[in-house]
């Protein structure tokens, strides 16, 4: 136990360390290039853009950027798939974008204060913004691929531990097959079994799996350098697909009892007749149940990665302030990104539990049997 704590505390540390460094590695350049811009006669002007590093950071975008080399950005640059009504579909990479202007075969990016900024659009005879279908390989959906394979990875290596050694063989897993047992069974048998009730083995894979998926997505945000630093379960598409599984889940499983109690609850019946307010109340919390899943996990891993990137621009905002004061907010900065860091890293397993928990305790709820 003391050596995992340990091993816990230098991670955090690291981690709370290379963020900084990973911002400055990004956004030095500009910030020097102004204050060498600057004279002693001409008023030094904001050295870092706050709003573009965080709406950046928590937004999506069809490249990669990794970091600055001088000023020569290094990014990835991903596949844009976009069907157009007039000119059909185009398939190419992102840097022709960048390469033409932002514009390439009649498609563009939205510029700020568009209602479609930073989207492809294509303008129309009257040269209005149009939006074509889009299913290009954002930086969000690149992030959810190949977390999606870190975790069939996962998976697939602890399932084979078990393929080699039967029921019948004695030994028992140790290392990380062990760590991850003693993590599969605290939530099957701790939320899942507890939650859903006798029928839990049916829903035991999905609520698994939208756990550790949410769990190892997390994880992967809080990691400032590449593959990491996506924050996909801070997007709302993402944590509305997850909200929509357990929706489904819980209604096309759901049993009579349950479509009973909402259309026919057991109240007076002039709370149903003539005016049916309460199957109106009950079916409407069909749908508020996974609104506030889809809602509770959006909001606070946005939050958090909000929070900690504008506790990393304190070091470069204070730059211009003396060195004195710079120096403190640097420390500070860093003092706090680990807390944050370290909170996080808390906040990642919490919200990944609680929205199987929640997940649990509805679809067991509409799997309850009326008791006599």
């Amino acid at each position: 136990m003391k050596l995992l704590q340990n091993i816990i505390v230098k991670v955090l540390l690291v981690v709370g360390l290379m963020l900084p460094a990973a911002m400055s590695a990004q956004e030095g350049p500009m910030a020097s290039g102004e204050q060498a811009g600057t004279s002693a006669s001409q008023p030094q002007e904001e050295s870092v853009d706050v709003k573009s590093i965080v709406f950046g950071h928590i937004g999506d975008s069809y490249e990669w950027h990794i970091t600055d080399w001088g000023d020569t950005p290094i990014v990835i640059p991903l596949p844009v798939i976009v069907y157009s009504q007039t000119t059909g579909w185009h398939v190419f990479m992102s840097s022709r974008l960048e390469e033409n202007g932002g514009t390439y075969q009649g498609l563009s990016l939205a510029p700020a204060g568009s209602k479609y900024e930073g989207k492809l659009v294509e303008h129309d005879a009257q040269g209005n913004e149009v939006r074509p279908f889009d299913i290009s390989i954002t930086k969000v959906v690149a992030a959810l691929l190949i977390n999606s394979a870190l975790l069939l990875l996962i998976v697939l290596g602890v399932a084979r531990w078990y393929r080699r050694h039967p029921r019948c063989d004695e030994a028992a897993p140790g290392g990380f097959v062990g760590f991850m047992e003693m993590f599969i069974m605290m939530i099957n048998d701790d939320v899942i079994k507890s939650c859903v009730g006798p029928n839990y083995r049916k829903f035991a894979p999905y609520l698994l799996t939208a756990f550790f998926f949410i769990f190892i997505n997390n994880l992967m945000g809080l990691i400032p350098f590449f593959p990491g630093g996506a924050n996909v379960t801070g997007n709302i598409a993402v944590t509305f697909v997850l909200a929509l599984c357990t929706f489904f889940a819980i209604n096309l499983f759901g049993t009579k009892h349950y479509w009973k109690d909402i259309f026919w609850p057991d109240v007076p019946w002039w709370l149903k007749v003539p005016v049916p307010m309460m199957p109106f109340i009950e079916l409407f919390g069909i749908f508020t149940k996974p609104f506030a899943l889809m809602i509770r996990l959006f909001a606070n891993m946005l939050a958090g990665h909000m929070a900690m990137l504008i506790l990393t621009c304190l070091v470069f905002i204070s730059a211009s302030m003396g060195p004195a004061l710079n120096g403190s907010l640097t420390v500070a900065s860093v003092l706090f990104n680990i807390f944050m860091n370290a909170l996080e890293l808390l906040v990642a397993f919490i919200q990944a539990y609680v929205f199987t928990m929640l997940s649990a305790v509805f679809i067991g709820l509409a799997q309850e049997q009326k008791t006599e």
